[in-house]
Order: structure tokens, then sequence, then C-alpha cells
């Protein structure tokens, strides 16, 4: 009959096993075929995505290139205004027709130069001494910054100043300017011109950045001269420390990245670019939002279309998967009826091979355990070792305490020895009343008596009082016997348990709470 039934497992296994993988399959190919879907669109949007990101950092880098040209373009020529006011003023002076001539000048250069609010000239005191108006009034500017910087600096270059409000016409504007010197080198005033704000403004204007998008025109210390969208409270702010600014102070003159603005709180798509030449930064922007807009469309209208083919085929397929498993229904219940009453058994047999009061492995499973250790040591050729030991003078503690607790006494004994038992092949057995054993395949004398030294101090440490016994507290004696089975005559298993129960008494007659060690051919020998 157990032939029968093991042959009757074997063909149900392998219809189970050749029935299964239909289920198994058939999931894994729908499943798999939807994930391809969703990951084939994802990967669609998602390089959709990219290319609009990427598309728009193109396009705000060469709005970037186009503002840093009208503005280089733009100072070159207030710049060359400049050179000629301090040419003409250095070579007529300002004395008669010469002063004429050169204020005649300045009103025509600014009327023919949109980009130019005002153009002066000042003294050394700061006085004005010509300008671009149609009348020349008095004024003093010695307090400007422009003036105070060239007044201190020797260098005769361009300066592009921090913006200020005309005291002539009361309209803001970024100054340049250079310093003038007299013949003998020392300071002889300063020419300036004006650039207006609003020129920028209708300029910038022009460029389509979005309802959200923005364009920065700043001094390369971080004062902002405009930004759009236009706010006049704004003009002259320090945004050194805005995102703009980290980035160029990163990665240098020229740049693309997807930053939050500190002013708004809009993350945009900036662009900036430094100006060959000029202290000057210039930067456009699109807000994510508007650059994702359509694409954002796209993945909610080819998403609907992708959820309506993945519905369709995962109802289509469970309904086939359905079909399939209501056939096996009967027999998963019977697999499951079988694995169940095979778990049942495994717990039956660890309680069979259990000792039921200490926990331990028991005596039937120490016998087989024994026998198993035993006989691969003989073909391995590794030493083995037993350690059988008992609690000292058990039988007065029992008539001392009682039973019940003797018991307790037997499971924290039983623990201690447990602990000796730390490898996967050791075992820890009650052999029987109060004895117990200890199997160490793979251990030597010398390691074998350093557990039940262990065991023999871990019990020690339990204090537990014994009034009958010589100390007051509870010991152990211990008999440890180890060889190498492979070296020796082949005798029963049975032969180490009296050679370590010799041992034992050997422990016990030289006074207990003791370990003795013997090498187990010499003790099975004799």
């Amino acid at each position: 009959m157990p032939h029968s039934n093991d042959h009757v497992d074997r063909r149900l296994k392998r219809l189970d096993q050749m029935r299964k993988p239909l289920v198994t399959r058939s999931i894994v190919l729908l499943v798999g075929f939807c994930l391809f879907l969703v990951g084939l669109h994802g990967w669609s949007l998602w390089t959709a995505r990219q290319h609009q990101i990427e598309q728009t950092g193109v396009n705000t880098a060469n709005m970037a290139r186009a503002l840093a040209s009208q503005a280089e373009s733009s100072i070159k020529l207030g710049d060359a205004a400049l050179v000629e006011i301090v040419e003409r003023y250095q070579h007529d002076g300002l004395e008669g027709e010469a002063g004429v001539r050169l204020n005649a000048r300045l009103y025509q250069i600014v009327d023919h130069t949109p980009e130019l609010q005002e153009a002066f000239v000042y003294g050394p005191d700061g006085a004005r001494l010509a300008s671009s108006l149609s009348k020349l009034y008095p004024g003093n500017n010695a307090d400007r910054d422009y003036f105070i910087y060239h007044k201190s600096h020797t260098d005769l270059g361009l300066r592009v100043g921090k913006p200020i409000r005309s005291r002539s016409s009361g309209v803001l504007a970024i100054p340049l300017s250079r310093r003038i010197n007299l013949p003998d080198g020392s300071f002889g005033g300063v020419a300036m011109a004006s650039l207006r704000l609003q020129f920028f403004g209708r300029f910038y204007d022009r460029f389509e950045v979005g309802h959200t998008g923005t364009i920065i025109l700043a001094l390369d210390d971080g004062t902002l001269l405009y930004r759009r969208p236009f706010k006049v409270s704004m003009v002259g702010t320090d945004i050194g420390d805005g995102p703009v600014f980290q980035l160029y102070r990163r990665n240098g003159p020229v740049g693309t990245a997807m930053l939050t603005s500190n002013i708004d709180h809009i993350e945009r798509m900036y662009s900036y670019r430094h100006l060959d030449g000029f202290p000057l930064l210039v930067a456009s922007a699109q807000s994510r939002h508007e650059i994702l807009a359509g694409w954002e469309v796209t993945v909610i209208k080819m998403s609907c279309v992708v959820i309506f083919a993945v519905a369709v085929l995962a109802w289509g397929g469970r309904r086939m998967i359905i079909q399939i498993q209501v056939r096996e229904a009967l027999d998963g219940e019977l697999r499951n009826a079988r694995a169940s009453l095979e778990l049942h058994n495994i717990s039956l047999r660890a309680l069979a091979d259990s000792d039921g009061l200490t926990g331990l492995g028991n005596r039937r499973l120490f016998e087989e355990a024994l026998e198993r250790e035993v006989g691969r040591a003989r073909r391995s050729g590794l030493p083995f070792a037993l350690i059988l030991t008992d609690v000292d003078f058990f039988k007065k503690y029992n008539d001392r305490y009682g039973h019940v607790a003797g018991d307790a006494c037997l499971r924290q004994v039983a623990l201690a020895i447990a602990s000796g038992a730390r490898r996967p092949a050791d075992l820890a057995a009650r052999y029987g009343g109060e004895e117990f054993a200890l199997i160490l395949p793979d251990t030597d004398l010398e390691g074998a008596m350093a557990v039940a030294e262990l065991i023999r101090e871990a019990v020690a440490e339990l204090q537990l009082e014994h009034a009958d016994s010589p100390n007051g507290l509870v010991t152990l004696s211990l008999g440890v016997v180890a060889g190498y089975p492979a070296q020796e005559a082949e005798q029963a298993s049975s032969a180490w348990v009296e050679a370590a129960d010799t041992a034992l008494y050997d422990a016990k007659a030289s006074g207990r709470d003791r370990a003795v060690g013997r090498n187990g051919s010499e003790r099975m020998a004799a």
C-alpha cells in the first residue's frame, strides 16, 4: 500500500505541474502584455516630455543670446557716444563756440539714438558743464555713485552703473560713464550717457515667453535693472542670491536649467548669458507649467486610450483565467487539504521528537541523531564529541522542594544546556530523568570540554537554591567523550554513551560540579 500511495502522489504531482503553468503563464502573458503597453506608453510620454523641455531650453538659450546681443549693441552705442564726447571735450574744451557745438552734438546724439535718455558732461566738482537737453540747466551730480567712482579711480574705461532716476526728467535709466582726465592726468570730470529702461521694456515685450515667463537684465553683482513683468519697486534690488546667479557662479557665462524663482516661487526653464566685455547678465525663462501644458493634454488623451485598451484586455483575460481556475477549484481544495494534513503530520513529528517538560530533543531523537552523526564522522574522518550530564543530588532536591519545583528546575537547567548547542548540527536532548545529553559533531575533546564548562557555569549562574547540596546551589556534573570514529574499531553508537557515562561517573566521584573529559578511543577500548 505505501508503494501504491507514493505512486499516486507522484502521478498527481506530475499532473499538477503540467496544469499549473497554464494558469501561471496565462497570467504572466496577460500582465506582461499590459505592462508592455503601459511601459511603452510611459516611455513615449517621457520622451515627448524630455523633447519638449529640451526644445524649450534651446529656445530660451537663443532668446538669451538675442537679448545679450541687443544689450551689448545698446551699450556699445552709448559708449561710442561717450568716447566722442570725451574726445571733443578734451580737444576743444567748452569755451565759446566749442561749448555751443558740444551741447548741440549731445542733443543730436540723444535725439538720433532711441536707446539714450540723456547725456551730460560734469566738471571735477560735479557741476554740469554740457547737456543733451534743449537748455543747459544748472546742476551738480558729485553725489552720484558713478561720479564718486571715477573721481577715486584712474581707469578710463566704460562703467555701467546701478539704475538711477534722472534729476532732469525723473525717468529711470542705466548710467554709462567715463572718466575725463586733464592734460596733466588729474581728474577733470565725468562724461555720462543714460540708457532708457523703457527702451529695454519695449524691446523685451516683443518676445513671447508666455503669461508667467520672465526676462531679466541685471548687473553681474546681482543688481536688478529690469524684469518682465515690470515693477518699478524692483529696479535696483539685489537678486544675487537668486537661483539664476547661483547657477551663473557655478557654471560660468552661459547656462540653462529648470529653477524656482525666489521672487514669485514659479518653476521655470531659465537660460542666461553674460555679456562679453560688460558687467551685465541677461536671462529669459518660460514657466514649467506653460512648457508642459500641451504635453499634459496629450498625456490625458493618450492615457485614456491606453487605460481603455488595458481594461478590455484585462477583462477578457480575467474571464479566460476564471474558466481555467473553475476547473481546478476542487483539485485546489484537495491540494490544500493534503498540504494541511502534511503540516499537521510535521507538527506531530516535531512533538514526537520533543521532550514535553523541557522542550529539548527526547530520547528517541537523541538515539537517531547519535547513530547518524557517528556514522557521518566515521565516513568523513572528522572528530565527534558527546556530553552526558545530570543534576547533582536531584533526588534530594525533589524530596525537599517537591516535584513541581523539581520540574521548574529541570526546565531552567535545560535552557542552560541548550545554549551549548550553537550550530545547526548540534543537538541537546533529555536522556532521562535529570540526565541530559549534548551531541557535538566535528568537535574535538578540547572544544567539547570548553562547551561543557560553559554549560556548567551557565547553571551555576542561575543561582538555584539547593539546601542539600554541599555548596547550597544546583550544580551539574558532566562526562565528556570525544574522538575520531574513523580511526577506531567499528562499534555500536551506544558505546559512546557508555564512555560518556563512565566519564560522568568519574566527575561525580571527583566531587561533582565539574566536567571530566576522556579520549573516545582510549575510553571505549578500556
